[in-house]
Order: C-alpha cells, then sequence, then structure tokens
C-alpha cells in the first residue's frame, strides 16, 4: 500500500525508473526532483543517485516538476493554497511533499508557491514499539516525566515520538492511558490527510492539523483538556513561553529538539534556560549512528545518564 500511495505521484519517467530499482520501501526516506539536477534518493540513511540504464543520472525535467505537482494536488495547486502556504502538501500515507519555487507574497506573507523548481518527497514511517526501550525511564510511580528529545536531523526523533504519544494515549505496562494533545505544525507526527492522521496515535489523542506550535499548545489547554501535549521541534521564545505555560496547567510535555548533544543543546539560546531551570525530567539523545530512533543515552533533569542504548 505504501508503495503505491507513494507512485502514484510520481512522474511516469520516475516510476517506472523506481520500479526497475528493486527498492525497500520500508528503506526509502526522500526522494528529490530538482529541475536540470540527477534524480536523487535517501535510502537507508545514504543518498543514492539514481540513473538511467544507458547514458548516467537520469536529469529532472520541468515536465517532471510540472506533471508531479498535478498529480500531488489533484491538478489544481491553488486549491491547496492553505498548505502551501507551509510549503508542502501531505498526500494519502501521511507522506510530505515539500515544494520550492517563486513565492507569492500578499501582505508581507507567502500565500502560495508558482514556477516550482524542486520537489522533496519525504516518506512517513512508523515503527510501532520503537519507544519500548525507554518507557521505563520516562515513568516515576505511574507519572510520565516532562520528556525531550535531542536528535540530530534524520535520526528518527519525530518516529519516537510518534509512538511515544500512541503508548502513553492507548496505556501500557508502566502508565495508564492518558488524554493526549497533538500540536502537528508540519503534519509530520500524524501525517493528516484530509483531516485524519495516517499515523497510529492511540485512542485518546486530539490533533491540531497545520497549526503553530505555540498558539496551538493554548488552543489544547483551553478546549480539550489534555493531560500530555506533545510537540515536535521547539525552538522560538513563542514555543518556550507555551511548554513553560502547558507544563504551570498541569500538562505533561512531550517534546523534540534538533541538537546533537547535551552540550549542544546547551548552547542553543532559551532551551539552554530551560535546561538550566530542570524545566524536563528526562532527555533522550538519539545518535546517528545505525538505525533511526536509536538511543544513544537517557539523561535526568541534572544531565546524569540513567540509560545507554550501546
Amino acid at each position: 500500500m505504501q508503495k503505491e500511495r507513494i507512485l502514484r505521484v510520481l512522474p511516469r519517467r520516475v516510476r517506472v525508473l523506481l520500479e526497475g530499482e528493486r527498492l525497500q520501501y520500508a528503506r526509502l526516506q526522500e526522494i528529490r526532483l530538482r529541475i536540470d539536477k540527477p534524480l536523487l534518493l535517501i535510502y537507508g540513511g545514504k543518498e543514492r543517485i539514481i540513473r538511467n540504464q544507458r547514458d548516467g543520472p537520469y536529469i529532472v525535467t520541468r515536465e517532471d516538476i510540472r506533471e508531479m505537482v498535478e498529480y500531488v494536488s489533484n491538478y489544481s495547486l491553488y486549491a491547496y493554497e492553505q498548505e502551501m502556504r507551509q510549503g508542502f502538501i501531505t498526500i494519502e500515507g501521511g507522506h510530505r511533499v515539500g515544494m520550492t519555487g517563486q513565492a507569492i507574497i500578499e501582505d508581507g506573507k507567502v500565500r502560495n508557491l508558482r514556477y516550482i523548481s524542486s520537489i522533496n518527497l519525504r516518506m512517513s514511517h512508523e515503527v510501532i514499539g520503537c519507544a519500548d526501550q525507554i518507557f521505563a525511564h520516562i515513568v516515576t510511580g505511574q507519572r510520565l516525566c516532562h520528556t525531550l528529545i535531542i536528535s540530530p536531523p534524520r535520526c528518527g526523533k519525530t518516529t519516537l515520538l510518534r509512538d511515544m504519544i500512541r503508548q502513553v494515549s492507548d496505556g501500557n505496562q508502566w502508565i495508564r492511558g492518558m488524554a493526549v494533545g497533538v500540536v502537528d505544525e508540519r503534519s509530520e507526527i500524524g501525517g493528516c490527510y484530509m483531516g485524519t492522521p495516517q499515523n497510529q496515535l492511540g485512542i485518546r489523542t486530539d490533533i491540531l492539523d497545520c497549526c503553530p506550535k505555540a498558539e496551538g499548545m493554548m488552543m489544547l489547554i483551553r478546549s480539550m483538556a489534555p493531560e500530555v501535549i506533545a510537540v515536535d521541534e521547539i525552538g522560538t521564545a513563542e514555543d518556550v513561553h507555551a511548554v513553560e505555560y502547558a507544563m504551570h496547567c498541569g500538562c505533561r510535555m512531550l517534546a523534540t529538539v534538533h541538537a546533537d548533544s547535551m552540550e549542544d543543546l546547551r548552547r542553543k539560546p532559551l532551551l539552554d534556560q530551560m535546561v538550566a531551570r530542570k524545566r524536563f525530567d528526562r532527555y533522550i539523545l538519539l545518535g546517528s549512528q545505525g538505525h533511526a530512533g536509536q538511543v544513544e543515552g537517557l539523561f535526568d533533569s541534572r544531565g546524569s545518564l540513567l540509560y545507554s542504548g550501546e
């Protein structure tokens, strides 16, 4: 099913080339198309250039881009104007199609894109149970700890967060099922398609799709009374303020941030203050070696190592 959903939005010539590659689609992470540039994949964490059988790398054409945009937007890019303001469209299966081109500006804000020149199809992969290894360390006395996942790009932080949300929502041997509110600013956690999450987020989860994190957290607290709030990639002053507000309101927090280490996290403005104030009880550090979602270490609020994935 995943393979068919991906292939149906690709240009015909690209589709034929990929079908000849005999790919394991569970390992496929990105397909990148740029006009007049080679067709690239991120496959198993490594870049791969797709070649014609006879004459070297396949060079993406303007016609390929036009054809793919038509498939992704159902032949009406303007019908997806709201999504395009964020630079991507989510397709069935939760896969995200990012685009760049000439921005159409209105009142100082991006309204849409035209003259699309690059497309990045990012795959949404669920790994059910990938959070099993850390759950014993993020629950104390059947109470969920405020937890921050620290990760470099493409190391599986959203995949791990997604499974944590599912298990908290459904309940497991460590914790009872809890009401979870998810603010999915870039449609990566739930992978919503036409408002419906394509990924498994549990039976007690409410999701705000394509909503700014800070505003979404406030909306959820006012309207849905969540016990837990989950967000991806915090970093702005507004995000930090909203996270601290949610904590003061009694919500448990699950969040992620881009960083290479605890030391790197402490060097980030605003976030260093949260670390110093011990806002989070647990920090999960993901590594860039091995499989996506590989835990290098799990630390308490003081930075002491509680668990090593080595």
